[in-house]
Order: structure tokens, then C-alpha cells, then sequence
């Protein structure tokens, strides 16, 4: 039988983005399908030496991505999805795929439908539209001076006005190429496909119903290679914190965590995702890597502390270990939501990150074993059903039902 062609386009905003579609097009059967993966070029150390054929793909600039999250803006305006729509449709038509993948690369909505090529996004399950949206309070420029009640009461009574605004550019994009609206629903906005495949635990969000068209695929983690003696010896013999804030992450929290850290008493292993820290830890058993195999470290580990993203949370809760989440964005903020209503970790946020109040947090999650058992019901869920082992049989559904609705 012929090989399906799978065009995977990973949005350059976050690691997060490439990270994830590049595992699910590892995971793919080479016998039943053909992968291209489109990525941008400050992407290629990620994509280097793989088995299937890589394309560039213009995507906006992480720095511009990240200013605009902090300053509440649409992450994306109108002309810069345009573009996208433009690029997209130029990579479809070379590369004629059977199927297109996405990660966040929200231009897809359109110019898939545009080819009538069926879509299947990678997305997390608390933008679901089947979920209702109570959006918290995330870190902006203002809620770093202003008293978090003020605060909130400000955000609540803006906040569905604000939502509307940031699904304004995708309408305006929808419209002018004659699609229906998505009623302003910025749920819908950044879930929009043929298929929404959830990179999440199904246990965090039972709420959420699955079918042809919606399914959980797991908990999705990504691990960069590292020479098996970057990393000190894991050898479980000493308890171990581990922190990563990631590539969104705000590296100044670490000013103060590291005296919480060096007055716990554990050895401590910290990822800097290549950011430059403002102060060096004194103690011999805290030590600095660039980057380290998450999933190894966190093998051994009594806790993760991270941005409160998926990626690593995924990562920590696999391996049945709590999480402190130390949030800025409202995906963080989202997730974390999740997954201290389950039970399995705290958040903090990066504003009030101040030493006493990460000390209270890093104290309760290792002090109460109650976190512990939470992560460690994640870890036995996840444990049977391996995540994107059925990737395949999706795509080959998506594609079948596809054909059958336009023979």
C-alpha cells in the first residue's frame, strides 16, 4: 500500500511547539507514513540527523511571541497570520500531503481548509471548548505593582472583552477567505481542526469528551540528547530536586529559590535552557547544566519545580513526582490549575515568587506524601497506555473520513 504523506508544521513560539509534533513524528510507523516536518531554522539542532526530511518555515520571532504574552497583546496579528496562510499554502501545494499536523501554528485553520486537506492539531485539553473557561489572573506588566485582589477584580471585569480582542485577528482571517465564524471563542480559535488530539493526562480533564473528532494522545514529553556523562550520576542513593524554568520561564525566580534549595539539604540539578543565571548556587550539591534529559532526572527525583508548563509537568507526572508550578502565562496558569485540583502539586506565581513564599510551597510538597501518591496515580495511568501510540490509527480514521465525505 501506498505510504500516507504527513506534513507536520511546528510553530516556532516556544520549544514546547517544535518539541511535541517532532516526538509524535518520531512515533510514526516509516512502513504506513511519510513524514515532512516544517520547523523554523533556529529549530534545526533540534531536527539535526533525523530519518525524514526537514523544511524551513518562517515563523514569527520567539522574542516577539513572548513580548507580546507579557504585555497581553493577540500573540499574533492580522498581517503576520496572513503571511502565514501565504507560506502554508505554499509548503501544502509543494509537498501535497494526505494529512497536516499542527502545533500551535493557528494559520492552519484556514489554509488546510483552503486545500481540503484534512487537520489534526496538537493541543492541550484546557483550551477545550467542551470545558468551561474560568481564565486566571496571569503575570502582566501591571501585576507585578499592583495588589493581586485589584488585580484580579480589573482582569475579571475586562477579561471576556480581552478574549474576544485576542481571537479578533483569526476572525478577521477566516472572514476574508469565507469561512465561518468560531463566534469569537478563543477556545475554538486555538483548537480549530478536523481533529484536536489533547497532549494531556485524560485524569486532569474528565470533564472532556473524546470521539472521531477529539481524543487525548497522553502526556507528551520531550528530552534533548545529552552525552551519557553530561549529567552527574543518578543513582538514587541521595534525594534529588529537580528545576527547569524552560524556555518561557522566567530565569530571575531562581534569585529566590536557590536559598529554599541549598536549605532543603537535597542534592539539586538545574536546567537553564541555555539562559545566563543572575547568581550561582554555593553549595556543592546544587549544580547548573545547560540542559539535562528530563526524563532521566526526573526518574530519580522527590520533586520538579518548573514554569507550571505541560511540557515539563508531563514529564514529572510520568514519573509520579509532584510539581511546584511557578506560572506567568495563562497556559501555565491553566495547567496548573489541573493539576493542584488533582491533587499532584502547588503553584505559585512568578510574581509573588518571593523566598518565603516558595519556601512554604517547596516545605508542603515535600512534607506531605499525600502530593506524592496523586503524582504516582498519574504515573500508572500513563504507564498503560503509551502516548502517540495511537497516533497512526487517528491519522489513517482522519484521512478515511476524509475521502468518504468527499467521494
Amino acid at each position: 500500500m501506498r505510504k500516507l504523506k504527513v506534513l507536520f508544521f511546528a510553530e516556532g513560539a516556544t520549544l514546547a511547539h517544535v518539541a511535541r509534533p517532532f516526538v509524535l513524528a518520531r512515533s510514526l510507523d516509516p512502513e504506513r507514513f511519510e513524514v515532512v516536518f516544517a520547523r523554523p531554522d533556529t529549530f534545526d539542532w533540534l531536527t539535526r540527523n533525523t530519518p525524514f526530511p526537514t523544511r524551513p518555515l518562517a515563523c514569527q520571532a520567539a522574542s516577539v511571541f513572548a513580548r507580546r504574552l507579557e504585555h497581553g497583546l493577540p500573540l499574533y496579528d492580522l498581517p503576520t497570520l496572513r503571511r502565514y496562510v501565504a507560506d502554508d499554502l505554499a509548503l501544502i501545494d509543494t509537498e501535497q500531503p494526505d494529512v497536516i499536523m499542527g502545533d500551535f501554528r493557528l494559520s492552519l485553520s484556514v489554509s488546510a481548509r483552503l486545500r481540503s486537506i484534512p487537520y489534526a492539531t496538537i493541543c492541550d485539553a484546557y483550551w477545550s471548548p467542551e470545558r468551561p473557561l474560568h481564565p486566571p489572573l496571569p503575570v502582566l506588566a501591571f501585576t507585578r505593582f499592583t495588589p493581586i485582589p485589584i488585580a484580579e477584580g480589573i482582569f475579571r471585569l475586562f477579561s471576556p472583552l480581552a478574549l474576544r480582542l485576542h481571537a479578533r485577528p483569526i476572525e478577521h482571517l477566516r472572514a476574508e477567505h469565507g469561512l465561518p465564524s468560531l463566534a469569537h471563542d478563543l477556545r475554538r480559535c486555538y483548537t480549530d481542526a478536523d481533529l484536536r488530539l489533547f497532549a494531556n493526562f485524560p485524569e486532569l480533564f474528565p470533564e472532556i469528551g473524546t470521539g472521531p473528532h477529539a481524543a487525548f494522545i497522553g502526556p507528551i514529553a520531550w528530552s534533548p540528547q545529552v552525552p551519557d556523562d553530561a549529567p552527574p550520576r543518578l543513582d538514587g542513593t541521595s534525594p534529588l530536586i529537580y528545576v527547569t524554568m524552560g524556555s518561557s520561564g522566567d530565569p530571575h525566580v531562581l534569585q529566590a529559590l536557590l536559598p529554599v534549595l541549598e536549605a532543603t539539604g537535597n542534592s539539586v540539578l538545574i536546567a537553564s535552557a541555555g539562559k545566563p543565571l543572575s547568581i550561582q548556587p554555593t553549595a556543592d550539591r546544587i549544580r547548573v547544566f545547560d540542559y539535562l534529559p528530563g526524563d532521566r532526572v526526573c526518574q530519580h527525583a522527590r520533586l520538579v519545580i518548573c514554569n507550571g508548563g505541560s511540557p515539563t509537568t508531563n514529564q514529572a507526572l510520568a514519573a509520579g513526582v509532584p510539581v511546584l508550578g511557578i506560572a506567568r502565562n495563562m497556559d501555565q496558569f491553566l495547567n496548573m490549575q489541573a493539576i493542584t485540583a488533582f491533587g499532584a502539586g502547588l503553584l505559585v506565581r512568578s510574581d509573588r515568587a518571593t523566598t518565603a513564599a516558595l519556601d512554604k510551597a517547596v516545605t508542603r510538597l515535600l512534607g506531605d506524601a499525600n502530593f506524592a501518591t496523586c503524582a504516582q496515580r498519574l504515573r500508572d495511568a500513563a504507564a498503560r497506555n503509551t502516548p502517540g501510540s495511537d497516533l497512526g490509527s487517528h491519522l489513517e480514521s482522519l484521512i478515511a473520513e476524509k475521502t468518504r465525505s468527499t467521494a
